[in-house]
């Protein structure tokens, strides 16, 4: 039966609880709850923006994106004769919305599809970026400032040539995962107007630190579940670092390995209960019963593992015969 509070129960228990604490706990002097755990970090979850992506998943990203920050580094410092730095961020679930809403406005959001992969992704490039990418590629002097203004068509149409030249170095570091075919579809600059997926769907966002002589600035790679949901199981160490050959090499090899190994059987035949007097007053010529008799069905172990029940076959008992297994298959183990 529940028990009704009166007014002045509820008042205490009201003045009780002070407030609550970052972490969703409460924070109170009642001696029935226990306060936070100091250092200890809580993640509150969402069910309705689940997340997409293991940490094994965000970990196997981050490897392929630092390797592709190396690429790049290197065309990119020979394209535009100059110091460039380009290192992994972060690598993060969030909504398509929130990513949207995180873009400023203007900027250079290049959309692209990813054959054989169903759907786009979208490459962004802050402002500051592209303008001193533009600048360097136009043989503006070391120490040019131009403020941010929106892309013409012109600047369009070289920060298109300048998102290409990515692709390559975006296809090899997915190589040992699949096999890409990166196409762009379109350059906006307004994020409103880059409306790939719903707003509620779960995207990865991966973001690059850039810098340019003295000019930093972020590249994000944003990639829906639904365009790379085909390759997620793959996106694990062993996929990353090995490639399709290796694998089946490697499979092959394991195989045969577990072929020839060799494993002891033994032959059950019987049991029997004795004390541990008579153990220990066992002599030579000694005789004690068995619980059965030995043309009853005995078990077979493999490696000490109960597998089969067997009887003895031919005359002086040289082989036995499985009659059941796990699988229901007969077959003859001979001695």
């Amino acid at each position: 039966m529940s028990e009704v509070l009166s007014p002045d129960e509820i008042d205490q228990l009201l003045t009780a609880v002070e407030t609550v604490n970052g972490a969703g706990v409460f924070d109170h002097t009642l001696e029935n709850f226990r306060p936070a755990v100091p250092g200890r970090r809580i993640k509150i979850y969402d069910f309705k923006r689940p997340d997409k992506f293991s940490k094994e998943n965000v970990r196997t990203l981050s490897m392929i994106f630092d390797n592709f920050s190396r690429l790049t580094t290197t065309n990119h410092s020979a394209q535009l004769r100059s110091m460039v730095h380009i290192h992994v961020a972060s690598v993060d679930q969030l909504t398509y919305e929130e990513f949207i809403r995180s873009v400023p406005t203007p900027t250079t959001l290049a959309i692209f599809n990813m054959d054989p992969l169903n759907g786009n992704a979208i490459l962004e490039l802050d402002p500051a970026i592209s303008v001193k990418i533009i600048n360097h590629l136009f043989g503006c002097p070391i120490g040019f400032k131009e403020p941010q203004h929106e892309l013409t068509h012109i600047d369009e149409a070289v920060m298109e040539c300048v998102v290409f030249s990515m692709f390559p170095d975006l296809k090899v570091s997915f190589e040992n995962i699949v096999s890409l075919v990166p196409r762009i579809q379109d350059i906006v600059t307004n994020p409103q107007f880059a409306q790939v997926v719903p707003w509620t769907e779960m995207v990865v966002l991966i973001t690059l630190e850039v810098k340019i002589g003295n000019v930093e600035g972020m590249i994000n790679f944003c990639f829906p579940y639904s365009t790379i949901e085909s390759i997620v199981p793959k996106l694990t160490f062993q996929d990353l670092f090995f490639s399709e050959k290796e694998k089946q090499s490697t499979a092959r090899v394991s195989e045969e390995i577990l072929e020839s190994t060799h494993l002891d059987l033994t032959i059950e035949v019987g049991k029997g209960d004795v004390s541990f007097g008579n153990v220990l007053s066992m002599k030579v010529g000694d005789t004690f019963k068995l619980s059965k008799e030995i043309k009853d069905n005995f078990t077979l172990k493999v490696g000490g593992v109960d597998k089969f029940s067997c009887k003895f076959v031919g005359s002086k008992y040289t082989a036995v015969e499985v009659v059941e297994s796990l699988d229901k298959v007969k077959e003859i183990i001979y001695l």
